[in-house]
C-alpha cells in the first residue's frame, strides 16, 4: 500500500495477499478496510512492519463480502503499530 496517497485505504481481496507499506510518514495513522470478494475464503498476511497486540496477526473473516479493518499508527519505515477489528457488520 501507498501510503503517500492517502490515510485511509480499502481493498476488496480477489485472491490470497501480503500486506506491506511503501512512503509512509511516521506519526501517520489510519485504517485499512479489507473486504473479502463474493466467493470469500481469501486470506491475509502482514509484512514484518506490523505489529499486532499479543505478537500475533489476525485471521481475517473470510465469509463472502465480510470486511475488517486494520487501524494503523506508523512508528517508523519499518514498524507500524496496528489493531484489527474484524467482522463488522
Amino acid at each position: 500500500i501507498d501510503m503517500s496517497t492517502a490515510q485511509n485505504h480499502s481493498v476488496t481481496l480477489a485472491h490470497n495477499t501480503t500486506f506491506d507499506i511503501s512512503n509512509g510518514t511516521a506519526g501517520q495513522t489510519g485504517s485499512i478496510l479489507i473486504t473479502q470478494d463474493g466467493t470469500g475464503s481469501r486470506t491475509a498476511s502482514f509484512s514484518s512492519k506490523f505489529k499486532f497486540a499479543g505478537a500475533t496477526a489476525p485471521t481475517l473473516t473470510t465469509t463472502a463480502s465480510a470486511v475488517d479493518r486494520i487501524d494503523y499508527f506508523i512508528v517508523s519505515s519499518s514498524l507500524i503499530h496496528a489493531v484489527a477489528t474484524l467482522n463488522l457488520s
